[in-house]
């Protein structure tokens, strides 16, 4: 059971990369944000309802739901859907991995967890392996604004992700149902897309295509129901150190499918920057005297 909710979050998780990138079109990211989990959450709801396991939550916990939608259905996938037009979708998954580094950073400011001794290894690593995968880029004459801003969208959308579990760890130290928190999350996450896509003025008609569709499917069912139910419950099976390694195949999934899909060429500075960011990562998992793989 363990190692099949693993590879349902790993494979999902994976592929939904691209599938943010099928969405770049006429349609304004936040209508997409919107439709997606607006969806989402009508099917969670829907589910939480039938089963009679939706759980009550205060005015003050509903608050707190209001930022975590906001920071994890909301602003930080504004970013990532802003960040594809500009760089692949596999690239997007590698720096977005970042936010493993953040939560360390978060839980440090928000709950005083002591940092690791091995964070500033994986920082550098991070750091460098970023610097790496771009080198080629970087190193070119007619290099525009278009990369950095891509970059830093990915890195800005992975900070208001670990933002977002930062909130979800309040709910879980509070008792509080998981499913019954996301359900909520999701809903005011689509209501404010919603409401900043109306402000804006944006038609709120998707594109009437497969592809759009198809897409917008795929992300709200499997990308978001089915794949944070699996991690969630594969959280509470094994712990969420070891749940979280997830982290260290996703971009690898995703990459491969940017291979296939858009034509990603791997030039050996890529390779390179993939194997110093996931060995960042691979770091911060680790228990300080214990060999690198050690799950606390």
């Amino acid at each position: 059971m363990n190692l099949a909710l693993y590879l349902t979050v790993v494979l999902i998780w994976g592929t939904t990369w691209i599938a943010i990138a099928m969405q770049r079109g006429p349609v304004a990211a936040p209508v997409s944000i919107f439709w997606r989990f607006a969806l989402a959450s009508s099917c969670l709801w829907l589910i939480l309802v039938l089963s009679r396991t939706l759980k009550r939550l205060n005015r003050r916990d509903h608050l707190f739901c209001l930022l975590q939608g906001c920071c994890v259905f909301g602003f930080n996938f504004y970013c990532l859907y802003t960040a594809a037009a500009y760089i692949s979708s596999g690239l997007e998954s590698v720096i977005f991995s970042m936010a493993v580094l953040f939560n360390a950073l978060n839980a440090r400011f928000f709950f005083g967890q002591p940092l690791k001794p091995q964070i500033i290894g994986a920082a550098l690593l991070g750091g460098c392996g970023i610097l790496a995968l771009f080198w080629r880029e970087l190193c070119a004459t007619s290099l525009s604004t278009t990369l950095p801003l891509g970059v830093g969208l990915c890195l800005l959308g992975a900070y208001g992700f670990s933002l977002g579990n930062m909130i979800s760890t309040r709910h879980q130290r509070r008792g509080l149902d998981t499913l019954s928190t996301n359900a909520w999350a999701m809903l005011y996450g689509a209501l404010v897309m919603g409401l900043i896509a109306l402000l804006r003025g944006e038609r709120f008609m998707p594109e009437l295509n497969l592809r759009y569709l198809g897409a917008l499917s795929y992300l709200a069912i499997f990308g978001s129901v089915i794949a944070f139910g699996a991690y969630f419950k594969l959280v509470g099976r094994i712990g969420a150190s070891q749940a979280a390694y997830s982290s260290l195949l996703i971009p690898l999934v995703a990459l491969t499918v940017s291979t296939v899909c858009e034509g990603y060429v791997w030039h050996p500075n890529a390779v390179a920057g993939l194997a110093m960011i996931l060995a960042g990562n691979l770091v911060m998992f680790a228990r300080p005297g214990r060999g690198v793989g050690a799950a606390e």
